[in-house]
């Protein structure tokens, strides 16, 4: 919903205490142009006398109007400083009005935006409201009021502002329509069913005519009838205008699904081998089947699969689904043939429709074996076993077995046999663009994320036109922290004579502005991290200000199945992973801007250097010098793209003039930090509330409100989080932090009123029992003895309640016996960054030696190399152009 369809705004003109609506979109205009005209005044506040104006300036304003109307907004700005240079009239709200308009058209918006504040949506419907005591029976008043209303959920008012506008137009489709809705969405099933079916009852409508809008009708009314539980009755509506509904696949999933819920199994039996025989790709269609048929058994329930084999033979589906349910001997049958047909086939995907196998260790080694026993015949006899008596296999099977097994040793954490497998199918087919890809995953999965970006650089220079492969590439890149060259990359693929970066924002591409963030948070640079969050948290109120597209278009199309869909998608619309992964680094950010605020770079500097020796100074200045010209050169090219950037955008307004959106302010990086330097919890909180509401069943919501919370000193909003929290996780190693935290800042804390005191001495003993913080840390530590995660955030919780125990607790973090469960690259990664950091106090030899420990287990992982290693992989890269500037600069 962007690019050439604007999202419609409201904005509301204010004038002293004068309002006026101004809507971007065809009929605000015409009703703001309607006010204007036959009254010859705005809304006036309940004090505000009216101004009128005498012929002569009443005769300049309707030349405005018309000036505006026509698009000759320069015209009608000259008319407008006419009327207000007059200093009777400075102040005429009407003219402002019409002038912040005008300018807001010219592009002007620096000077429109003085007479405007965007989006106010509860203010303009006072105004509505207020505008109605003038003239209560205004269609175009009422309408646009309940436009506002469904937009902002004033459901209540909806129906009320609905049931007005079907007493005045009792004619119109689009009034019973929407009275209808109205109560659909307060959920009285039977009433908004009652109305559709006596606005039904007036249609005209001859049963075999095919009309589009007439059967979508009949779709919205049997799902309304749905949702009522009125199911019989659905069935019946669904039979008796079947004839007259258009899309005849809703009919048949609807009447099979009527029929399952009111028990008719040997009909809804029927209906799902028919629609089975319409496709027999589909999921749903066997689900829908097996609950008709009730299996008493895995062997009944396998015989429906085996009896739909016979009937389509090339079927996939049929083959997949059995194996969710079968184990054993079973198993390995059903999955022998569902392999070779795939990998005869040369089907790439093949790997990905097992992958939820992968949680029952028993199916996963039965997969091991049968490929790995494939993979040896094909290489001795290219067939599958060598006790088959069928004819031999193409070379290419073999190498779809070795893709397959890649992408197998790659999801069990065995990363070398993942290397060797793609290696080898690389070897025989080095034109494969998939091979790379994979290989470029195993990098990623072993933690070595450059070699990864390398590798899916290499997969995408094979096809240079393939979208998707550049997508994956610029991800990459972004993962490893080369922003530039990520962003240079997806230029490739954005609009000529624009910033690829301008360009992608615009687009609302926010798999992009995701990872730049992370990547920016991770190189330290908040502002250009901050920047990102917020462009995608703007995308989202432009998502929610896009419904305005719709509210009068579904009705008018009759689309009112979408339309109702769409307004429940778009009240859960934070709940997207886009926006939750943005919130998370924002808030990340911020605690950590509130926990190391910035300090100045040059009091910083000064103390780094004050320990410096004399040649390591000297290579610091070396390397500032660099800097300093690599910024200089970098700010200049961005400089001269801003310029190039600016006479396209000034083009493309002098081209577009009548274009109107409401001003943005913009996202400077430099200006983000210091708004959050002054408050950055605040700034977090913005950013948690809707995570609060509506992605509450994740832990870390709850988690990272308590952080913030905590920081606060709000204990009763920390108290309310960790409740949350423990309903989905009591064990989560984060959450016991959080406790623990929690109840040592309880325990002393000295100025809490009685009455809250008193709220968490209750609740904490319901939590901790008679317990103290250390002893609930150690029963913490002896029930999860075996896990590293939890090892490490009791080893942590050890040193925050007593720093004299930092010995014994880096001792309990840093081991990494066979025994203990749970063992990832992520979470060595944690640990070693936890040592490095003297969370555990000052102990390098440790630190150097788990270092080395983890290098062992895991080789492939950048995190783990020894030091100095990827200064050695540039050398060998032939990159040694710093070094030889450096002494280049010695001399």
């Amino acid at each position: 919903m962007h690019g050439n369809m604007q999202a419609m705004r409201y904005t509301i003109l204010s004038m002293g205490s004068c309002y006026v609506p101004d809507l971007p979109c065809g009929y605000t205009k015409r009703f703001l142009l309607h006010v204007l005209r036959s009254r010859g005044k705005l809304i006036p506040a309940a004090t505000m006398p009216t101004v009128t104006l005498p012929p002569k300036e009443n005769a300049l304003f309707k030349r405005i109007l018309r000036c505006y109307e026509h698009k000759q907004y320069r015209n009608g700005l000259k008319f407008c400083k006419q009327i207000l240079s007059n200093p009777k009239f400075a102040e005429h709200g009407e003219t402002l009005a019409m002038k912040g308009l005008t300018l807001n058209c010219l592009g002007k918006k620096e000077e429109a935006y003085e007479l405007r504040s965007d989006k106010k949506y509860d203010e303009a419907i006072k105004c509505y409201r207020n505008a109605l005591k003038w003239d209560k029976d205004n269609l175009q008043i009422l309408r646009d009021l309940s436009l506002l209303q469904i937009q902002m959920r004033d459901l209540e008012g909806y129906r009320e502002t609905r049931y007005q506008l079907l007493q005045l137009r009792p004619a119109q489709r689009a009034s019973w329509i929407g009275y209808a809705i109205a109560y659909h969405l307060l959920e009285d099933y039977e009433m908004a069913a009652k109305i559709i079916e006596e606005f039904r009852k007036t249609q005209q409508t001859s049963p075999d005519k095919v009309d589009y809008e007439y059967s979508e009708l009949l779709l919205y009314q049997n799902q309304v009838l749905r949702e009522a539980g009125l199911n019989k009755e659905a069935l019946e509506h669904l039979s008796n205008y079947e004839k007259q509904i258009c899309d005849k696949l809703a009919v048949e999933e609807t009447r099979g699904e009527l029929l399952l819920r009111l028990e008719r199994l040997d009909e809804a039996t029927e209906v799902y081998q028919r629609l089975q025989e319409r496709n027999p790709e589909n999921w749903s269609y066997y689900h829908g089947l097996e609950n008709a048929l009730k299996p008493s058994s895995i062997e009944e329930r396998h015989k429906i699969y085996e009896e739909t084999w016979e009937k389509f033979p090339k079927g996939l589906v049929p083959r997949r689904l059995p194996l969710n349910f079968l184990s054993g001997e079973k198993f390995r049958e059903c999955l022998d043939r569902y392999l070779r047909m795939n990998f005869s086939k040369g089907c790439p995907p093949v790997f990905t429709t097992l992958k939820s196998l992968y949680n029952d260790k028993e199916k996963v080694a039965i997969i091991e074996e049968l490929v790995v026993g494939f993979e040896t015949s094909l290489k001795s006899c290219r067939m599958f076993s060598q006790n088959d008596d069928g004819k031999e296999e193409p070379p290419t099977t073999l190498l779809w077995v070795q893709y397959f097994l890649a992408q197998h040793y790659d999801m069990v954490d065995q990363q070398t046999l993942a290397l060797e497998y793609i290696n080898a199918a690389i070897e025989s087919t080095p034109t494969l663009i998939e091979l790379f890809l994979i290989k470029a995953k195993i990098y990623k999965h072993a933690g070595n994320i450059k070699e990864a970006a390398q590798w899916m650089d290499e997969a995408q220079a094979l096809d240079t036109a393939d979208r998707f492969i550049n997508s994956k590439c610029a991800k990459y890149m972004l993962k490893a922290g080369m922003v530039k060259e990520a962003e240079e990359m997806c230029s490739k693929f954005t609009r000529e004579g624009a910033s690829a970066v301008e360009n992608l924002n615009e687009m609302q591409c926010m798999w992009f502005q995701t990872e730049c963030a992370l990547a920016y948070k991770s190189m330290n640079k908040f502002g250009d991290a901050l920047k990102k969050c917020h462009e995608i948290e703007r995308h989202f109120v432009e998502i929610t200000d896009d419904q305005f597209d719709f509210h009068t278009y579904c009705m008018r199309k009759m689309t009112l199945r979408s339309y109702v869909d769409l307004l429940k998608l778009e009240d859960v619309l934070r709940m997207h992973p886009f926006y939750y992964k943005a919130a998370v680094t924002a808030i990340q950010i911020y605690l950590s801007l509130h926990d190391n605020p910035l300090t100045d770079d040059s009091k910083e500097l000064q103390a780094d250097t004050a320990n410096l020796s004399d040649k390591e100074l000297k290579k610091l200045r070396n390397k500032q010098r660099r800097a300093q010209k690599k910024a200089q050169l970098e700010e200049e090219k961005k400089n001269a793209e801003k310029e190039k950037q600016l006479k396209n955008q000034k083009k493309k307004k002098e081209d577009d003039d009548e274009e109107i959106g409401g001003p943005k302010e913009e996202l400077i990086p430099d200006k983000l930090v210091k708004v959050s330097v002054e408050n950055p919890l605040e700034e977090a909180v913005k950013f948690l509330m809707p995570l609060k509401h509506l992605v509450k069943d994740k832990i870390d919501t709850h988690l990272m409100a308590f952080e913030i919370y905590f920081r606060k000193e709000k204990y009763l909003l920390m108290l309310q989080s960790v409740k949350r929290a423990l309903a989905i996780d009591p064990d989560h190693p984060w959450l016991h932090q959080c406790l623990v935290r929690f109840f040592k800042g309880v325990s002393e804390s000295r100025e809490l009123p009685e009455v809250v005191r008193t709220v968490l001495k209750q609740e904490i003993t319901r939590l901790f029992g008679d317990s103290n913080a250390k002893s609930f840390n150690q029963a913490y530590l002896t029930k999860h003895s075996n896990s590293i995660p939890h090892r490490l955030a009791a080893a942590k919780m050890m040193v925050y309640l007593d720093s004299s125990t930092e010995t014994k607790a880096a001792e309990l973090a840093t081991a990494l016996d066979e025994s203990l469960n749970n063992r990832t690259i992520q979470v060595c990664t944690e640990i070693l960054e936890g040592l490095r950091s003297g969370v555990f106090g000052d102990c390098k030899e440790r630190t150097e030696s788990y270092r080395a420990e983890c290098h062992k287990l895991y080789p492939y992982t950048l995190a783990f190399m020894p030091p100095g290693y990827e200064e050695n992989t540039k050398i060998a890269n032939g990159d040694i152009s710093t070094e030889t500037e450096e002494l280049a600069n010695e001399m």
